[in-house]
Order: C-alpha cells, then sequence, then structure tokens
C-alpha cells in the first residue's frame, strides 16, 4: 500500500497565537482528491498556510510530501514549494510579465536552467489549460477565468505530487467556475492529488469526492446526503 502523501497526527493550527483548529487528523493519499469546507473564519486558510510552510506547526504531527512539518527549516520551505502545486484564490499574478514570463519566472526559480527545456514545459501546461495562444498577453489583459488557468499552469508547472487550491472558483462567476473545476478534475484523473478549499456547494454536490469541515475549531469528514 502507498504512504499518504499528507498526514497530520493531532495536529493543533495557529494564528497568532490563536488556536485555530486542534485534535486535527487528516491523510491524503496518492491520487485522491478532497474539499475543504467551513465558514470563513473556520480555520480553512490556516491549515492551508500550515501545509505549505506559511504558518509554523508547534503541536503535532504533520508530513507532507517527504516534509516534516514541524520541524521544517526556513531554508527548507522553497523546496517544499517545489512539491506542491498551490493555487491562491487571488491569482498572485506578476502584471509586468506576460503570461509566459510569469511561468517562466517560477521555473527560473525552481533551478530550471535549460531555455529549450523551460519552453517546452511552458508550452506543456498551456496547452493542458487551454491558454497556448495567450502566452504574450499581460495577466491584466486576461479574464477572471483566464487569469485563474494560469494561476493553475503555474501550480502545475514543477509536476507536482499535490495541489493545494485555496478557493479556486471563488472570485470567478458561475460559468467559469464550472470550467475551472473541470480543469481539476481533469488535472485528478490523470493522478495529481488535490486539496481543494471552496465555499461553493454546488460544486461540491457535483463531484462525488470525501469533503471535510472545519467547524468549532475541529475538523471531521462530512457524509453527503445522496438523494
Amino acid at each position: 500500500m502507498s504512504q499518504p502523501i499528507l498526514k497530520l497526527e493531532d495536529v493543533s493550527i495557529y494564528q497568532d497565537l490563536h488556536l485555530v483548529l486542534s485534535d486535527v487528523n487528516l491523510e491524503i493519499y496518492p491520487g485522491e482528491f478532497y474539499f475543504l469546507i467551513g465558514k470563513t473564519g473556520s480555520g480553512k486558510s490556516s491549515l492551508m498556510k500550515t501545509l505549505y510552510g506559511d504558518l509554523t506547526l508547534t503541536q503535532g504531527k504533520g508530513t507532507i510530501v517527504g516534509f516534516d512539518l514541524k520541524n521544517l527549516k526556513e531554508n527548507e520551505i522553497p523546496y517544499l514549494r517545489r512539491k506542491l502545486g498551490i493555487v491562491f484564490q487571488d491569482f498572485k499574478l506578476l502584471n509586468d510579465r506576460s503570461v509566459f514570463g510569469n511561468l517562466e519566472f517560477v521555473l527560473r526559480a525552481t533551478n530550471w536552467i535549460d531555455p529549450i527545456a523551460i519552453k517546452d514545459r511552458i508550452e506543456k501546461v498551456l496547452d493542458l489549460v487551454k491558454l497556448n495562444n495567450k502566452e504574450h498577453k499581460k495577466p491584466y489583459e486576461l479574464s477572471g477565468g483566464e487569469q485563474q488557468r494560469l494561476a493553475i499552469a503555474r501550480a502545475l508547472l514543477n509536476d507536482p505530487e499535490l495541489i493545494l487550491a485555496d478557493e479556486p472558483t471563488g472570485n470567478i462567476d458561475p460559468r467559469t467556475s464550472i470550467e475551472i473545476m473541470q480543469l481539476l478534475d481533469d488535472i485528478h484523473k490523470k493522478g495529481t492529488a488535490i486539496l481543494m478549499a471552496t465555499h461553493d456547494y454546488s460544486v461540491i454536490m457535483k463531484y462525488d469526492y470525501p469533503t471535510i469541515k472545519c467547524e468549532e475549531g475541529q475538523l471531521f469528514e462530512v457524509v453527503k446526503n445522496k438523494s
């Protein structure tokens, strides 16, 4: 049996010394897809930030893509994030660079050197997210849905074992959110594990993936009503 790609044991998560979640236990295996739900302030973002090293894990045990979160050193965080794909709600794109330039920046920052290999990888991910005719556009020249596709392309560059998607349909219209969800579903079906924080219950009910919920300082799995 394969090892979990993410494992949290008796974890407590803090934001500025404030206890947000306690007794968190979670395992995600390669190729699995989980929705993460909960009201604003319930701890979803704090959990995500802990997983990609933005918040320090001080209580409990946690491993993700081979890294020990409790003993994670500052200089290890970039290496952790190279093995993760992170999709932010507000995109976090570089508006002074083209679509191609945004992706090239990430590859060069993660030690890609060969220009031919860089170009080939960028073309491959742009084709995957259907932006291959937009590579010379600046992010502000793209629609909201296209900007989110670019953010997903960026997350895919280093062929991550796990994608952490924080409200990827939160800033786009319903029709576009369906397209983004279909894209993430396609990526998952090719073998990438995904943990997706969302408020979009129509998406949650449409896709039969397990759902975990942050509520009253706890994390638990939701049993969906199939009727």
